[in-house]
């Protein structure tokens, strides 16, 4: 052997040796870590979890508030009190609202107030799991729209994950023996393949412009309030007079918690973590529609019902990691 190959493992085996050493060391530490310390450092992961279990949770919420009234009517008064609480936070931050940022989010606040009547007409046509679960969908529609505008193709694997998806759906809708798709749920399959058109073009009109968040998703709120207050003038004034404390208290967490409070927490972690973990962890919300359409709804789902379930949220998650290393792979080959 010579004298270069046994300095060279030499090496090898030094830096194997200390390369054991520092995870002995953070395994160690790890085990020492105190309950908050360990919450300290996942406090991201959790504040996502939150906003995906709040997102989840607001189809039954919106269910039970379009029992007791029409559907503009809750969603009239939903972006009232999400505008409020939005104009607070910008009068907080004083950002400077400029023209072209009026016409985005004008724009589009239009086109989320006909994605979000859509969406609340359907989950009051059919159940909050079905509803949590068919708009998950636009996991998958939104990089398939994204491809096109871009001219960059998705892989195969990203396209059979897709038809999975659809096979999910039908099993969903059959619950209790194979029948057509009902009128809530193909409404909630119009709202993801609008959600996802909208997102599509949201990330092209914004891609790499200093839009402020603040102001782009205040003037959105105020677009829909406007809009749905328009056509529901009656609506708000019979609600206030029917509306007992719970219905209050769903309407409060739509707006608030669901809407501005979702906005902050997910602008705050966002911009401390990875954009693709967000995006997984966020992608949990039809997890969260379930479990909590079923707990606390009463909802069930027959044997067809469970496995459509599993291949919605399991295709939807397989698909986003398809998308997302391709996206990686090819912003690599561009700086290569």
């Amino acid at each position: 052997m010579d004298k270069g190959h046994e300095r060279r493992s030499f090496r090898s085996r030094l830096i194997t040796s200390h390369i054991s050493a520092h995870h002995a060391r953070l395994l160690e530490y790890g085990a020492q870590m105190s309950f908050t310390q360990k919450f300290k450092a996942r406090e991201v992961d959790f504040a996502l979890l939150l906003v995906a279990a709040l997102w989840g949770a607001s189809y039954l919420s919106a269910k039970t508030l379009t029992e007791h009234a029409p559907v503009l009517t809750v969603l009239s008064l939903r972006f009232i009190s999400t505008s409020i609480a939005m104009a607070l936070i910008w009068l907080i931050r004083r950002d400077r609202i400029t023209r072209p940022e009026i016409y985005l989010g004008v724009g589009l606040g239009s086109s989320q107030a006909l994605i979000l009547y859509f969406e609340t007409s359907g989950v009051s046509k059919t159940s909050a799991t079905n509803a949590g679960l068919i708009i998950s969908l636009a996991i998958i529609f939104t990089p398939i729209f994204e491809s096109i505008a871009s001219k960059n193709w998705l892989p195969r694997p990203f396209f059979v994950a897709t038809v999975l998806a659809v096979v999910g759906v039908a099993l969903l809708v059959s619950d209790k023996g194979f029948a057509v798709p009902g009128i809530g749920d193909w409404l909630m399959l119009a709202a993801a393949l609008f959600r996802a058109l909208h997102v599509t073009a949201m990330g092209h009109l914004t891609a790499s412009k200093s839009y402020s968040s603040v102001s782009i998703t205040l003037l959105q709120s105020l677009t829909c309030g406007v809009i749905y207050s328009t056509f529901s003038v009656d609506g708000i004034a019979q609600a206030f007079k029917d509306f007992d404390t719970g219905l209050w208290l769903d309407l409060a967490f739509l707006s608030l918690l669901c809407g501005a409070f979702a906005f902050l927490v997910t602008l705050w972690a966002i911009r401390r973590t990875s954009s693709s973990r967000a995006s997984l962890l966020l992608g949990t919300e039809p997890v969260w529609a379930v479990v909590v359409g079923i707990s606390l709804g009463g909802e069930k789902l027959a044997l067809l019902g469970v496995v459509g379930a599993v291949i919605i949220i399991g295709s939807s998650y397989f698909g986003q990691k398809i998308e997302s290393a391709h996206r990686l792979a090819k912003q690599q080959q561009q700086l290569s």
